[in-house]
C-alpha cells in the first residue's frame, strides 16, 4: 500500500504496522531490571540519602521527552513538506508520549524538590519553562481532539508541534542562561561515578520504553484513522 495525502474524503491508505506486543513486555522488563540494578548498586547519597534514587527516573524521563519532541519536530516538518498522513500520525504519537514524560518529569521534580528546596514548586526558570513546554503539547493534543477536518488538523498540529519543539533548547539551557535553584544539566559526566552507570542504563531503558510507546500509539492511530475512513466511505455510499 502507498501513503495518501490527507484531506480527501474517506481516503486513508497507510500501511498498519504489526502489533508486536512482545516488545512491550521486553520494554517493561528492561526498565524494571535497570531500575532495580541502579537502586540496589548505588549507596545513599551523602546529602540526600535515598532520595537521590529519583535521579534514575527523573533525569531519563526528561531526556527522553526531549527525544520525543524532536521526533514531533521532524515529523511535523515532513508532513508540511510531503503532506503524507503517516508523518502527522507519527508526530501526534510522539507528542502524546513526550507530554506524559514531561508530566512525569515535573511530578518527580516536585517530589525531589520538597525535601531539598523546602517547597513543592517554585517559579524557577527550569521548572517554569518545562511547565510551559507541557502546556504547549497539552494544547497540541487538545487542538487535535477539537478539529474534525483531517487536513486542517494536521496542518495546525504541525505548526504547534514545531513551535513546542523550539522551546526544548530553552528548557535545556535555562539553568545556564538564568540564575535558578535547579542545578545545571545532569549527565553521567556531572554525577559521581557511583551513580553514572545506573543513570546511563536507565536512560537507555527509558528511551526503549518511549520508542515502544510511540510505535504502539502510532499503530492505534492508524487503526483509528482507517476505521474513520471506512465509516466515511460507507456514509458516502462508497466502498467500506
Amino acid at each position: 500500500m502507498t501513503d495518501m495525502t490527507l484531506g480527501r474524503a474517506g481516503e486513508f491508505d497507510v500501511p498498519i504496522p504489526p502489533k508486536r506486543a512482545w516488545l512491550g513486555w521486553v520494554a517493561l522488563l528492561v526498565i524494571a531490571g535497570t531500575q532495580w540494578w541502579a537502586f540496589a548498586s548505588s549507596p545513599p547519597d551523602r546529602d540526600m540519602g535515598n532520595l537521590e534514587k529519583i535521579l534514575y527516573v527523573h533525569v531519563p524521563a526528561a531526556w527522553t521527552s526531549f527525544i520525543a519532541f524532536f521526533v514531533v519536530l521532524v515529523a511535523s516538518v515532513m508532513y508540511l513538506w510531503r503532506r503524507e498522513a503517516r508523518y502527522d500520525l507519527v508526530a501526534a504519537s510522539a507528542a502524546e508520549v513526550g507530554a506524559v514524560l514531561t508530566a512525569m518529569t515535573l511530578a518527580l521534580g516536585s517530589i525531589w524538590g520538597r525535601p531539598t528546596w523546602g517547597t513543592w514548586w517554585t517559579w524557577d526558570a527550569r521548572l517554569t519553562s518545562t511547565a510551559i513546554l507541557l502546556l504547549i503539547y497539552i494544547g497540541y493534543l487538545a487542538l487535535r481532539a477539537a478539529t474534525d477536518d483531517v487536513e486542517r488538523r494536521a496542518r495546525w498540529s504541525a505548526a504547534v508541534g514545531i513551535l513546542g519543539a523550539i522551546n526544548v533548547p530553552i528548557v535545556y539551557m535555562s539553568v545556564r542562561w538564568w540564575r535558578t535553584l535547579h542545578q545545571v544539566q545532569s549527565s553521567p559526566s556531572t554525577v559521581s561515578p557511583t551513580y553514572a552507570a545506573g543513570l546511563r542504563l536507565n536512560a537507555l531503558a527509558m528511551t526503549f520504553v518511549a520508542v515502544w510507546l510511540i510505535m504502539a500509539r502510532y499503530r492505534a492511530a492508524c487503526l483509528q484513522r482507517a476505521a474513520e475512513s471506512a465509516a466515511e466511505n460507507a456514509a458516502l455510499g462508497g466502498r467500506a
